[in-house]
């Protein structure tokens, strides 16, 4: 029995540019596992090294980035942000942003206070949060942003109360008149008012993106093996 290879260029050109997209988002995918990882390799030394006092000198995000960090000073309450889209354990809700203006100085550093449930029969309807009166101490971690998400449409302006998708604090700092941090606090001590502070950690999904990425390879291996097999040809001589 005889066996050749019949070549046609259709299914050719299907299995080249399926194992070419396979690869190449296989290949994003383990970028973006290498990224995380990275970050979870400095998330990890940063969060045993000594706790830092913030004051009002300027601050090198990048020498803060994760360090466990504290501040004294009180909340600027008629400054209040929440960002939204940011489900925990499933039930849709908002992250509490509020300026906390450290004591004697007008420096100010934006705090991530919390998550909150959202009203489900009206999205504009928000929580009634404590806050603290007067001078406080709190303790958090240092991130670069607060997060963001795929913004669709234009960004809403910063302004008291607003409900917004993502959020510059370059933006935000010019919207409140406010000298700002480059940077946020994510709240970790507890101010008895009733928000969660269980934060994702920053580079979690490792496992995920090596999971995808198995499965882009996989689907370019498929194709290879698929147009080889249905190539094939059986015959006598």
């Amino acid at each position: 029995m005889r066996i050749t290879f019949r070549f046609r260029w259709i299914p050719f050109f299907a299995a080249a540019a399926t194992i070419l997209v396979g690869i190449a988002l296989g290949q994003w995918q383990m970028g973006r596992a290498a990224e995380k990882q990275a970050i979870e390799n400095r998330l990890s030394a940063r969060e045993s090294a000594p706790e830092l006092r913030l004051d009002a000198a300027a601050a090198d995000v990048d020498a803060l980035e994760y360090r466990q960090i504290r501040a004294h000073g009180e909340f600027v309450r008629d400054w209040v942000v929440y960002l939204e889209n940011r489900p925990y354990q499933g039930v849709p809700g908002f992250y509490v942003l509020m300026p906390f203006k450290l004591t004697g100085s007008d420096r100010h550093v934006l705090v991530e206070r919390g998550w909150v449930a959202r009203d489900l029969a009206d999205r504009t309807r928000l929580p009634a949060i404590a806050t603290p009166k007067g001078a406080i101490e709190i303790t958090g971690r240092v991130r670069r942003n607060p997060g963001k998400l795929l913004q669709l449409g234009q960004a809403q302006a910063p302004r008291p109360g607003a409900i917004v998708q993502n959020l510059d604090l370059a933006e935000f700092a010019q919207a409140a008149g406010l000298s700002l941090h480059p940077f946020v606090i994510e709240q970790s001590s507890d101010a008895q008012d009733g928000l969660v502070r269980d934060w994702p950690r920053p580079s979690s999904g490792v496992d995920k993106h090596y999971g995808y990425a198995f499965q882009w390879y996989a689907l370019a291996a498929t194709a290879f093996i698929f147009f080889v097999v249905t190539g094939i040809r059986r015959g006598t001589n």
